[in-house]
């Protein structure tokens, strides 16, 4: 009996000497690029309050730099003229701290997710020019100077431009002009000095959309402006964007001085959707536009992984212009690419899959760092 017991007693210690040691020494998503730029994701509020922990657990281990998916946009944070809701964005930002991650602010200016009250008066109206500046003042102010010192930097203009190059036809820009930019970063940098300030866009490959960024970025610098990065929103797809193309608008951008970040970043695993199709047979369309309900097949799954990982090439090839690299979720089963541009699509476009496991290009990279 007592052999019996030294026995186990040995086999315990081998376990808890061998196991913990193994996997603490697996290096991690944040070991592999520790000293290339930032990866980080966005969190929603569910997995922020903790009801999903292993949602959690992925990204204490895996990621450097978080970002909330909604909770910081104006109609949550401030829904009412009069009303803030801090409670989701007070938990994540908490959170990064908690745990060592550098979390950044978005958004303070975007036409999407805005309430109403920023830009019509009771009637109906649009406000005048000297109102929605207060507006925009008090937003900023408030927001940015609650987080002051707390937050490393903020996408402070989210989609302003169209893919010719013109401004979108926001209510912001319909009634300020090209300046709310200005304005915009200008209320941000007097919230707090020391904060990183960026632009963010998508289709930032897209000739047009950059060189009118380029405009704007050497514009800010002209007028005395912070400006540090602007962000490359990586929503991508088997067929886009061309590398050659999106490698040349990273140069471009880093070209006026200031930093890239990778933002946004999900590529879709699906058949991209033609709306302009001659379809007949609808039911038949649906289903070739939501071919993997289930899972991703070997031969898909394989096409992915080698795409992706060239994506992270390109990043690596550049890191020196890139600052920070972002996914838009922490698993498959979080992306809004499940329900777009189709209602009902099942899609797998992140970096962990629906069981909270790094993809197989993530393994090959940490195989190979070891």
């Amino acid at each position: 009996m007592k052999n019996v017991k030294l026995l186990l007693a040995g086999m315990a210690i081998t376990m808890a000497a061998c196991s913990p040691q193994k996997q603490a020494e697996e290096p991690t998503l944040k070991d592999i690029f520790k000293d290339k730029f930032l990866i980080g994701t966005a969190m929603n509020t569910w997995q922020v309050a903790g009801l999903d922990t292993a949602a959690q657990n992925v990204v204490k281990k895996h990621f450097s730099a978080i970002v909330a998916e909604n909770c910081m946009k104006a109609e949550e944070i401030h829904p009412e003229k009069d009303r803030y809701n801090f409670a989701a964005a007070d938990s994540l930002v908490a959170f990064g701290e908690a745990n060592g991650i550098t979390v950044t602010g978005h958004t303070l200016i975007w036409h999407s997710q805005c309430p109403r009250w920023f830009w019509f008066d009771e009637n109906g109206e649009l406000v005048s020019p000297e109102v929605l500046k207060e507006h925009m003042r008090e937003h900023i102010h408030t927001v940015v100077g609650r987080y002051k010192g707390r937050i490393k930097g903020w996408d402070v203009v989210n989609e302003a431009i169209v893919e010719d190059g013109s401004y979108r036809k926001s209510p912001f820009y319909r009634i300020l002009g090209e300046e709310f930019i200005p304005l915009a970063f200008q209320y941000a940098h007097e919230s707090d000095p020391d904060a990183e300030l960026y632009l963010n866009d998508y289709g930032m490959n897209v000739p047009g959309r950059r060189d009118t960024y380029v405009k704007i970025i050497k514009d800010l610098q002209a007028r005395g402006l912070r400006i540090d990065a602007i962000g490359m929103q990586g929503h991508m797809g088997m067929d886009y964007p061309s590398f050659d193309e999106f490698e040349e608008s990273l140069l471009a951008y880093a070209g006026t001085g200031i930093k890239v970040m990778i933002t946004e970043l999900d590529m879709s695993a699906l058949p991209s959707v033609n709306f302009s199709a001659n379809i007949t047979d609808t039911v038949a369309f649906r289903k070739s536009l939501n071919p993997y309900t289930e899972e991703l097949p070997d031969s898909a799954s394989q096409v992915w992984n080698n795409r992706m990982k060239d994506v992270f090439n390109l990043f690596l090839k550049h890191a020196d212009k890139i600052t920070r690299v972002t996914a838009w979720g922490v698993t498959d089963k979080d992306s809004w690419k499940n329900d777009f541009p189709v209602k009902g699509r099942t899609d797998y476009p992140l970096l962990f899959d629906r069981n909270y496991e790094p993809k197989p290009f993530i393994k090959e990279m940490i195989n190979q760092s070891k």
